[in-house]
């Protein structure tokens, strides 16, 4: 490698460094300042003897690092609504704010920049969530060889104390993690029923001699909402749900897959939601009462929609969960994804170690428990005597 002084045919003046790269290709690049030719030629010394060495001419932008990563995880057969995700955080966020910068000039400094970008235009959790797919961009960008170092590494968005917001990629989004009160509880078990008939008849158009047709409805509402507040089960594995895996004689419930935004049936959110769930008497009985009403379905589902297929998840919130609220005075904007964080709060309750609640959770880490229902975990009332008594243990 070597740094010289050139006379440009504009009669500028600038430093070029002359090099050839680990692939064996000679490159050039020039800089206003002798210093700052000097730096990049220490630099890039050091990544070409380790062979992580990117030229700007080899290089791509941080938008076509972005098409590649979402390319990347269509390979992968990763679901539809993570792509979908992906490509809102890349063609909404990422690219209007960094996307034509080349990732071979990319900095520490540039991502930090673009982090406090975010912050101040975003919601953080939402912020949280695009810094990551920004930095899933440069991870997939390195190990492709797109870019040398990895400059997003050390920057994060950390959360406020107060913060308890989980971001995830599907309908059963997490949000704030709120827990019905037991008040709540009650009045909304004894209005289900109430609300939510399994039967009813519906009555047609009007019909020149015939008059108003009248036809029976099915409504799942009712057992799939006992259902998810005593077993904890996520709106899409009840979607997909099938009457096989309801094991009746052994009391439980098996989760071998899950329907996504879509209605398309696939594997469960990670490996260890592979699990299964006991069903408490409450819902056993409201599953053997469904049961015998259930319109049957070509995939044999315990909870399907009038047309035999899969429920959206807009018809369960609509149709079902937030009537349930109306009837019962709650104001609250709750999600269908509260009976999930209720259930939790419940098993805490009942005393169950975190990992057993991580284990019916189907949650990926015992992490992932702690962080999003740690506040529920009973602690010591008094932390300066348990502090004395673990000295008296220790020294006598």
């Amino acid at each position: 490698m070597s740094v010289r002084k050139r006379v440009l045919k504009s009669g500028k003046i600038c430093w070029q460094v002359d090099y050839t790269d680990q692939s064996g290709k000679r490159r050039s690049k020039q800089y206003a300042l002798q210093r700052d030719a000097k730096a990049f030629d220490v630099q890039a010394r050091g990544q070409i003897a380790i062979g992580t060495h990117v030229a700007d001419a080899a290089s791509c932008t941080v938008a076509e690092a972005g098409e590649i990563w979402i390319k990347d995880g269509q390979r992968e057969g990763l679901e539809a609504t993570t792509i979908t995700q992906r490509d809102q955080h890349v063609r909404l966020h990422i690219v209007p704010r960094i996307g034509g910068i080349k990732l071979s000039k990319l900095s520490t400094p540039m991502v930090e920049e673009f982090k406090d970008s975010l912050i101040d235009g975003l919601s953080r959790a939402l912020a949280r969530a695009v810094l990551t797919s920004f930095k899933g961009i440069i991870r997939v960008a390195q190990i492709k060889g797109l870019i040398g170092s990895n400059p997003a590494a050390a920057v994060r968005i950390t959360k406020r104390r107060t913060e308890t917001v989980v971001t995830v990629v599907d309908d059963d989004d997490e949000g704030e993690v709120k827990i019905l009160g037991k008040d709540q509880i009650r009045a909304m078990l004894a209005k289900a029923s109430e609300i939510w008939p399994l039967t009813r008849i519906v009555h047609g158009r009007w019909v020149k001699g015939v008059g108003r047709p009248e036809r029976h409805v099915v409504m799942p509402w009712c057992p799939m909402f006992i259902t998810t507040l005593f077993t904890g089960l996520r709106a899409s594995e009840l979607r997909g749900l099938t009457w096989n895996r309801v094991d009746f004689d052994n009391q439980e419930i098996k989760i071998r897959q899950r329907a996504d935004r879509y209605g398309r049936i696939g594997p469960p959110k990670t490996a260890t939601s592979r699990r299964e769930v006991a069903m408490a008497p409450a819902v056993m009985a409201a599953l053997r009462e469904w049961r015998l009403v259930c319109p049957e379905s070509e995939m044999d589902l315990v909870f399907p929609a009038e047309s035999s297929r899969v429920i959206l998840h807009t018809n369960l919130l609509n149709q079902g969960f937030k009537p349930l609220l109306v009837a019962c005075g709650i104001e609250e904007s709750f999600g269908y994804h509260v009976l999930r964080h209720t259930a939790a709060s419940l098993f805490i309750e009942q005393g169950w170690q975190p990992k057993k609640i991580q284990t019916v959770m189907g949650h990926s880490s015992i992490t992932v428990t702690y962080d999003r229902y740690g506040h529920l975990f009973p602690s010591p009332d008094d932390d300066a005597e348990a502090m004395a008594q673990m000295q008296a243990r220790l020294l006598g």
